[in-house]
């Protein structure tokens, strides 16, 4: 069973920046896409962006310009690069992994927390 485990999450002032991790383990199985999504009290989990496994990025409207997602496919990792950030973007962020043969993993979560 392959699990993700996502790092870096915390506390930062608006304007700052965060840098999330998500690192694949156990049987790794060849994973395609990988997404980061976020739920925010109340709110239904969006997604945030994706990265092929060639590099193609996708990114929600609020986070263009903001955000960067990266991958290391030897590592079986991605990451999140959060620059400029707002209270609005305060919320738990998930990773996925979006397998060939396997379906959709998802990660544990990790908090995001954005003050005035």
């Amino acid at each position: 069973q392959m699990q993700l485990e996502e790092s870096g999450g915390g506390l930062v002032q608006a304007g700052g920046s965060l840098r999330l991790s998500c690192a694949a383990s156990g049987v790794i199985v060849r994973i395609a896409d990988m997404c980061w999504y976020r739920q925010a009290p109340g709110n239904e989990r969006e997604l945030v962006t994706t990265i092929s496994r060639d590099g193609s990025t996708d990114y929600a409207d609020s986070v263009k310009g903001r955000f960067t997602i990266s991958r290391d496919n030897a590592k079986n990792t991605v990451y999140l690069q959060m620059n400029s950030l707002k209270p609005e973007d305060t919320a738990v962020y998930y990773c996925t992994a979006v397998t060939v043969l396997r379906g959709r993993y998802w990660g544990q979560g990790t908090q995001v927390t954005v003050s005035l």
